[in-house]
Formats: structure tokens, C-alpha cells, sequence
């Protein structure tokens, strides 16, 4: 398995972020992008932490567990 890079090697300044257009604009988002072929999720509530760095595969599992109710216990649904 291919090691992943550290986000601050990432230049974080020119990345296109997108939120959920659930949020309501609030700034309590997840934020997400694509960067050299990985998928970074940050806070737009933080944004000057770092974010985590996914792989593709691992941002595909999560999303389709997400869409398949794994996750509805996190918001006690």
C-alpha cells in the first residue's frame, strides 16, 4: 500500500473546497476536495488545520456506507 502524503505538503491556499448544500451556510461543514488524486476532508469551521487525506477507495467505502445507513447511529438516527 502506497503511503499517503501529509496534508501540509499540499498547497492548501489554491484548493476548490465544496460543502453539502445541507449546511445551510452556517460554517458548520465538512468540507471536501480532489488533490493529486486524493480526497481531503477538512472543517470549514478550522480551516487553517490540517485536513485528512483519503485515498479514492477509502473515500468510496465511507461514502457508500454513509448512503447505505452504516453511519445513521453517529446522529443517533
Amino acid at each position: 500500500m502506497k503511503e499517503k502524503p501529509d496534508p501540509s505538503s499540499f498547497d492548501l491556499a489554491s484548493v476548490n473546497w465544496t460543502v453539502s448544500k445541507y449546511s445551510g451556510g452556517g460554517g458548520n461543514c465538512v468540507r471536501v476536495a480532489v488533490v493529486n488524486g486524493y480526497v481531503l476532508v477538512g472543517d470549514s469551521q478550522n480551516p487553517d488545520r490540517l485536513p485528512h487525506v483519503y485515498t479514492p477507495a477509502e473515500a468510496k467505502a465511507w461514502l457508500l456506507g454513509a448512503k447505505d445507513t452504516d453511519f445513521d447511529f453517529i446522529l443517533g438516527l
